[in-house]
């Protein structure tokens, strides 16, 4: 090889090196990290990932919720699994049991705080004469708090109880999960406050939410799975009661979704910066709206049908007259709002939460990373990262 052959290739071999060199620099070690190995799940929020603590504490929705999966009502909100139950179960871990449950409940590998009905914001009206749970994300951090307090307590007196808790190390190791807010921003909607006037008040609950966060975070927990909130404009529950809303090119009320992703743009900024403040943490927000409201873009695609369009209830437009599993007399004839024929064609269940169908998509959408900042999936997300 003649001299200058051999300097070209030498050089070109420099350039070469330099590129990789600068590649690793500027490319986010998380994509080079190991997987998470999870050994237990503490959930926080509302219905969208309620395991059965509000059915606990007041009293579980009747069938036909649960019918698809369970055969039976189990607290859930939808006909079968929710997404909470595909994130235990992709870690290879049993379903959630709800901390308020006293009777059969397992919390070896974590334990659910959430209710539906549950807000960031300490609520006015609250269940039973109310409309709301009234276990807000604070309490569900006090729930917590007591439970860490219990399970050393527990765990030093041995016997069978202590084989039912978490080890101790797990409260550090164990992925966060939250799904909360749509009921602070619906709870305005039917406090008739204007859409302008919930929208204000949309700063206050998310620097609420992220105060929890930290309280969760001077606990013990490092990796956190924080949802965002949902297209509640899309739902039979904002369509039938505010009818004169203006919709979109695809039938979803288009002010009311606009407050959800005010929402959950300050939701990202916020975490973004805490982020910043708390650097040992792996916080992962989820645009968890993207892929829920893609389902109402393009039905036809993922196999539905009557995408605003209850499957269980009776009566109207949506199907949501009549609650479902509730009873109504017709005729003189008393009979059941049921479901219809087959829950996995469509995507809304009761009037606002999903079918079984319709979570298993958005759950093996958001589980990429695809739709998550970092763009981290969930099996990566122990992965602290920070922006500076």
């Amino acid at each position: 090889m003649k001299f200058m052959e051999k300097f070209e290739l030498l050089r070109h071999m420099s350039l070469v090196s330099l590129i990789v060199l600068i590649l690793c620099i500027i490319t986010p070690p998380i994509f080079a990290t190991r997987n998470c190995d999870f050994p237990a799940i503490f959930s926080f929020g509302a219905s969208n990932v309620d395991t059965g603590g509000l059915a606990a504490a007041f009293q579980a929705p009747p069938s036909p919720y649960g019918e698809t999966y369970f055969h039976r009502s189990t607290g859930r909100f939808s006909d079968g699994r929710i997404i909470l139950d595909f994130i235990a179960q992709s870690f290879g871990l049993p379903y959630l049991s709800p901390y308020l449950n006293s009777l059969g409940s397992n919390f070896t590998h974590g334990a659910n705080f959430a209710t539906g009905g549950s807000t960031i914001n300490i609520p006015n009206s609250i269940i039973p004469n109310g409309i709301f749970s009234p276990f807000s994300l604070q309490i569900q951090y006090i729930q917590f708090k007591d439970f860490i307090s219990k399970t050393n307590l527990i765990r030093d007196q041995g016997g069978v109880f202590a084989t039912l808790i978490p080890k101790e190390d797990y409260f550090s190791k164990a992925l966060y999960t939250f799904d909360i807010g749509q009921n602070d921003l619906i709870g305005g909607y039917f406090g008739n406050k204007t859409i302008k006037q919930v929208n204000a008040t949309v700063p206050d609950i998310v620097n609420n939410f992220i105060v929890n966060i930290k309280n969760i975070y001077n606990l013990g927990a490092r990796s956190f799975w924080i949802h965002s909130t949902v297209p509640s404009g899309c739902t039979p529950t904002i369509l039938a009661n505010f009818p004169s809303a203006i919709k979109d090119s695809y039938g979803c009320a288009k002010q009311y979704n606009e407050v959800s992703q005010y929402f959950n743009l300050k939701l990202k900024k916020a975490l973004a910066q805490l982020r910043v403040d708390l650097p040992l943490a792996a916080i992962t927000y989820v645009d968890i709206y993207s892929p829920k409201y893609s389902l109402f873009q393009n039905p036809k695609k993922y196999g539905f049908e009557l995408p605003h369009v209850a499957c269980c209830g009776y009566g109207g437009k949506y199907n949501i007259r009549v609650g479902c599993g509730e009873t109504i007399n017709i005729n003189g004839t008393k009979i059941v709002a049921g479901s219809c024929k087959n829950p996995s064609t469509r995507i809304i269940w009761d009037g606002s939460h999903f079918t079984e169908a319709a979570n298993k998509i958005v759950f093996d959408q958001i589980s990429t990373g695809a739709f998550s900042d970092p763009p981290i999936s969930l099996n990566r997300a122990c992965t602290s990262f920070v922006v500076y």
